[in-house]
């Protein structure tokens, strides 16, 4: 049984976009702020989506045929005398059904080996399998809902309290059944690629026609169906999404409804400050009086560098980052905690400088009555 690995620690850079969607960081860096990220900001949550759906169906594939080896093992000990030797092979090589599923692009060949490996048994099987009238009524029945929109619900894959590679393709221990991964090719094949899908994500013409020739022509539900369109969402979010993310989270702790707020607040207090200062001036009001300016400038200088830096550096030094408009999150990342730390210091820095050359200006500056 192979066992996962720790995480390797990260004490000094950022985590890369595959820790991210494997789950190996923590907030604000985490699979679920990405999510937010992608859903609220970059409006392109259906190719996460995607790629998680692609995930869960390798992963549904992984424990079938992991559970078929257990099975056959359990039912007939000498494999070689009931099964060829190509499944023999493949069966005796798979691992167990709770390795993560990363992209088939991953450094580590293991995991493209094993899907490769659950992919060739499972075109074998499918070829060479006599299905009951049950399994394919059952299937019918899937196809023909996932048609008119009678999709079931998607397991939730951003829950921040899901440990990393949970066995969530067989909630409550369900066996899972041949007819379930045909299913579940069929959901992201009517969900995400045939043209005018629900939720259709944009891709070459050329990777859509293969899915399609592949699954409804060929009848193949294996997870190499989808390699190409997984790997290239995830080249697509690497390199448009995950860049703007690492920003929006590593140099910045508020959102942009937040930072509008400051930026409308900053404003006003800023010009209040202004307006009242010039009239006490003019009155020739006494010094104690003009400390008043104090709140309105340093309302209007912090509000305006927390919009101009995207960091709201009292909430960032006491450890909390903003996922969605007045929800926020601890600070758990080693190397980003001190990122910030140290940024939310030299934004503080430059407000209060600034705040308070505009207060010593208008307070200690000679009045003049009109």
């Amino acid at each position: 049984m192979a066992h996962q690995q720790p995480p390797e620690p990260r004490p000094n850079r950022l985590p890369s976009f595959i820790e991210v969607l494997d789950r190996k960081t923590k907030p604000p860096v985490d699979l679920f702020s990405f999510y937010i990220y992608m859903r609220d900001q970059q409006r392109s949550v259906d190719y996460l989506d995607f790629w998680l759906d692609v995930s869960q169906h390798t992963h549904l594939c992984r424990h079938f045929v992991s559970e078929l080896r257990r099975s056959i093992l359990v039912e007939t000990p000498d494999l070689e005398k009931t099964a060829s030797k190509r499944s023999s092979y493949i069966l005796d090589h798979m691992g167990d059904s709770n390795d993560p599923s990363g992209p088939s692009n991953d450094p580590h060949n293991e995991e493209k080996i094993k899907d490769q490996s659950v992919s060739a048994f499972l075109r074998q099987d499918n070829n060479g399998s006599n299905h009951s009238p049950q399994s394919s009524l059952g299937s019918r029945r899937s196809a023909s809902a996932m048609r008119y929109g009678e999709r079931p619900p998607r397991p939730s894959f951003i829950s921040r309290n899901s440990p990393t590679g949970s066995d969530s393709s067989s909630p409550g221990g369900r066996v899972v059944a041949r007819a379930d991964i045909r299913a579940s090719a069929e959901k992201i094949l009517y969900t995400y690629i045939l043209p005018g899908a629900e939720r259709e994500v944009t891709l070459p013409h050329g990777i859509l026609q293969d899915i399609t020739v592949a699954i409804e022509e060929e009848g193949r539900d294996d997870p190499e169906v989808f390699d190409m369109a997984k790997d290239y969402t995830f080249q697509a979010m690497e390199r448009d999404a995950f860049p703007g993310f690492l920003r929006a989270k590593v140099f910045g702790n508020i959102v942009p409804p937040s930072r509008f707020l400051r930026l409308v607040l900053g404003l006003i207090a800023f010009f209040a400050g202004m307006w009242a200062a010039f009239i006490l001036i003019f009155l020739d009001k006494p010094k104690h009086i003009r400390c008043w300016l104090i709140l309105p400038f340093t309302i209007g200088v912090y509000s305006l560098a927390s919009h101009q830096y995207h960091m709201d550096p009292l909430l960032a030094l006491a450890g909390l980052s903003e996922y969605t408009f007045c929800s926020f999150s601890r600070i758990e990342e080693p190397y980003v905690r001190k990122m910030m730390m140290r940024r939310a210091s030299m934004v503080l820095f430059i407000t209060v400088s600034i705040g308070v050359a505009l207060i010593c200006l208008f307070i200690f500056v000679p009045g003049h009555r009109l």
